[in-house]
């Protein structure tokens, strides 16, 4: 028996009830895509939250300083003659340490910085190296005037043009036996022979060396 409609008053026609079926398919449908949207939103901003989450914050942890005590003993032992190992004192740190060709001699170069400040100084032994070595790291600056440090006798070098030399405006060299020191940046000369003064008894058993 036809369902009695209330507000036609009569049965349902075959078609009225195909119809009737046909929309209330259509909005099941509808309404059933409408809760998977918002059920995928939902998941997609639950990812975007662990993985945000997940992401480590502040700034990345530096790489430890190098051990400039412990890399110079291995390099004194290979070579069997004293290598240098500065001490700045507290607010310097060594970035970078390493032998490396420099002006076309191998040397040890120690890099330093100052903590929160910019500015720079190295600190280098030219392995048999002469004042020729100097000249070619400083772009041929020639050295005009001597400083003592704690006995030793240094060349100065001012450097007239520093970008061609690498923002080096200050540097010291002496002679120490079959090597040469070299100490330059762009720091203060006072923090320059600061690091002259801590290898003064290294350069003093260099110079024994026969």
């Amino acid at each position: 028996m036809a369902r009695v409609v209330a507000h036609l008053g009569r049965p349902e026609t075959p078609q009225e009830t195909a119809d009737r079926k046909a929309e209330a398919s259509r909005r099941y449908r509808s309404s059933k895509t409408f809760r998977n949207l918002i059920a995928a939103l939902l998941v997609t901003v639950a990812v975007v939250f662990v993985v945000v989450a997940g992401v480590p914050r502040g700034e990345p942890t530096p790489p430890p300083a190098p051990d400039v005590p412990a890399l110079s003993a291995e390099i004194e032992a290979d070579l069997g003659r004293p290598v240098l190992s500065p001490s700045l004192g507290e607010g310097w740190r060594v970035n970078q340490a390493t032998t490396e060709g420099v002006g076309g001699t191998e040397a040890w170069t120690m890099v330093y910085v100052r903590s929160g400040e910019s500015g720079f100084l190295r600190v280098a032994q030219g392995f048999d190296a002469d004042e020729n070595w100097v000249g070619q790291v400083l772009d041929g600056t020639r050295s005009t005037e001597t400083v003592d440090i704690d006995g030793i006798t240094w060349n100065v070098y001012r450097p007239s043009n520093p970008s061609g030399t690498g923002n080096i405006d200050y540097a010291l060299a002496t002679p120490a036996g079959p090597d040469y020191v070299l100490v330059y940046g762009d720091a203060a000369p006072e923090t320059a022979a600061l690091a002259a003064a801590s290898v003064t008894s290294q350069i003093e058993q260099l110079r024994e060396v026969p």
